[in-house]
């Protein structure tokens, strides 16, 4: 492997020592998330709905018979304390049996449920007409609010939506106005209807006289859900890093700040140059918080920033299993893994003007036939400028023929300053001879 200067032979052996041979001290470092998902822990960072639905995708998801069961059995649990009956059967019937007579359908429970519901529906309905009789416009927007939470609680999404919805028109102050959008927001996230989150995260962002550092915290996290479904991770990861430390577990009903980690870190990684990796990331106060949680994001992170590939990779392929059972984040893994993996072979070929196969195949863990490939597919997209040597398996670099476009610059300068000269002659002249063209007036 030949580099550009001098100090590339040093470059070189560091690299490959980063990538082929991992130092001792570096091999011995644990990787925790190559254990299985402990599904208790995880569970207890969330509230509410999402814990349950959460749960039940990894339930829908886990190949692991014993994580299966657990899930399902804390989501019977979980389900339970609440008053959501059509959950409960569904559960149940997953269930089948299979956790004995302790988790099988309980018919009483869901007979008192459903007739307080009834009872509670037909005193709010009473209540709210009472309101609009009297046309007090806080309480119509309280009895709608309370509505919203009624359905919100029974799983009915579509109606809690409305409810919320309709709030909007009984807003007096900012303060209502952003207590209705973070409402819809919670629903639509619910519901998968990103586009609504979207719509309402800009609706709140208006009420600037009623945003606390936690409301704000709130919307980015949002924010940044709604541009992770669309695909847009650059913006995504942008959102996810504004978010500040005050969210804590506030938002744990949607989002817990391990999540805000894992999805911005690796939303960056995948989109950010090492400009922005160093400034918006490695060196984020606010949201070195946050990777603190997640010991592993932030290592690969700082393993992929100081080009120790291997053990980035390594990372990444152990934390794979636990982010495929990610409610938000197991459409995108792929993608994402593919990235991420993109630039760290791009960001390895770029000082050199040649590099050797087999160095980097060791680097990257991979076989020299599957790095080629790799390596092909960029420099068919034009993200590598480079050639590959099949035979003596070495990859030479396209640099810029630097002194053709030197010469170019300067033909280019110089017709510049011709044009210049020229058109400074021309006005001297016309200055000179008095001659001035007016614009003829319109009449």
């Amino acid at each position: 492997m030949d580099g550009d200067d001098e100090t590339s032979g040093t470059m070189i052996d560091e690299i490959y020592a980063n990538g082929g041979e991992e130092s001792d001290q570096r091999s011995r470092r644990a990787i925790m998330s190559g254990d299985q998902l402990d599904v208790e822990a995880y569970a207890a960072l969330y509230s509410g709905r999402t814990k349950i639905m959460r749960l039940l995708f990894i339930a829908s998801k886990s190949k692991n018979p014993t994580v299966q069961l657990d899930t399902l059995r804390m989501a019977y649990d979980e389900i339970k304390k609440g008053e959501n009956t059509q959950l409960f059967r569904e559960v149940v019937q997953k269930i089948n049996g299979r956790l004995g007579p302790n988790y099988e359908m309980d018919l009483s429970w869901c007979e008192g449920v459903d007739r307080k519901a009834e009872q509670k529906k037909e005193r709010l309905e009473n209540e709210l007409n009472a309101y609009r009789t009297n046309l007090i416009k806080e309480s119509i927007r309280m009895g709608y609010n309370d509505f919203g939470d009624f359905y919100y609680s029974h799983g009915q999404l579509g109606d809690a939506f409305k409810s919320y919805v309709r709030t909007r028109d009984y807003c007096t102050t900012s303060k209502h106005i952003v207590h209705m959008c973070l409402s819809t927001i919670l629903v639509s996230i619910e519901m998968g209807q990103f586009s609504h989150v979207s719509s309402y995260v800009s609706k709140a962002e208006q009420g600037t006289d009623a945003l606390d550092p936690i409301i704000i915290s709130k919307l980015r996290c949002a924010a940044g859900l709604a541009n992770l479904e669309a695909k847009k991770y650059k913006l995504a990861a942008r959102k996810f890093l504004e978010t500040g430390p005050e969210l804590s577990s506030h938002y744990n009903d949607v989002i817990a700040s391990q999540d805000v980690a894992t999805y911005g870190g690796l939303c960056a990684l995948a989109t950010f140059d090492r400009a922005e990796l160093k400034s918006k990331v490695i060196d984020n106060s606010n949201f070195r918080n946050f990777l603190e949680l997640v010991p592993e994001v932030r290592e690969l992170i700082n393993d992929f920033y100081s080009s120790h590939y291997a053990s980035c990779l390594e990372y990444l392929g152990n934390l794979k299993a636990n982010l495929s059972l990610d409610i938000h984040l197991h459409d995108h893994v792929e993608t994402l893994y593919d990235l991420i993996r993109h630039k760290a072979l791009i960001q390895y070929t770029h000082p050199f003007v040649s590099v050797d196969l087999n160095m980097m195949a060791n680097a990257f863990k991979t076989t020299v036939v599957g790095l080629e490939k790799e390596l092909e597919a960029l420099i068919t997209d034009n993200q590598i400028q480079a050639r590959i040597d099949s035979h003596n398996k070495i990859l030479y670099a396209r640099h810029a023929d630097q002194r053709n476009a030197t010469f170019q610059r300067v033909l280019e300068t110089g017709r510049e300053f011709d044009r210049d000269v020229r058109s400074m002659l021309l006005r001297s002249n016309l200055i000179k001879h008095d001659y001035n063209a007016r614009a003829s007036r319109k009449l």
